[in-house]
């Protein structure tokens, strides 16, 4: 099975994490803070959740996080700030430039779309979710850049 694996660091601020496929690293990703897996205000739990690639006029291409507990419409988007395009969603980003911005959200965005996409449709690609514990993923996490 195909994996993808999200380590995360959390601040008051912000969530920021390092996106990893297959254990080959993606991206950075950027969440609201965690308060309580809060509707609109606050990251989701930590977990493994399916995944579904779509599109819509708003997002374009995207991916949705399935079968997040008391939570919906969660999803992978384009997003460069924390605080303004954010509500529960995650936004893969290519650089963290700060605690709640982060740098090319979309260039990011199409390598997770690469990564995912090359999936036979007959095959689950699941995300797990988890606080970073290693320390050259946490050190790589605080510098914000791959």
């Amino acid at each position: 099975m195909n994996k993808l694996t999200l380590h995360r660091v959390y601040f008051p601020e912000a969530t920021h994490g390092l996106l990893q496929f297959n254990d080959q690293n993606i991206c950075f990703t950027l969440e609201l803070p965690w308060l309580n897996n809060k509707a609109y205000i606050s990251c989701i739990l930590e977990g493994t959740y399916p995944l579904k690639p779509c599109y819509n006029e708003h997002f374009k291409h995207h991916i949705e996080i399935k079968k997040v507990p008391h939570r919906h419409g969660i999803r992978f988007h384009t997003a460069n700030n924390v605080q303004l395009e954010l509500q529960g969603c995650i936004a893969p980003v290519s650089r963290i430039i700060s605690s709640t911005w982060g740098h090319r959200s979309q260039l990011a965005m199409q390598k997770l779309l690469e990564h995912t996409g090359a999936i036979p449709t007959d095959q689950l690609l699941q995300l797990t979710i988890k606080e970073a514990s290693e320390d050259a993923i946490i050190n790589l996490i605080k510098q914000g850049k791959l």
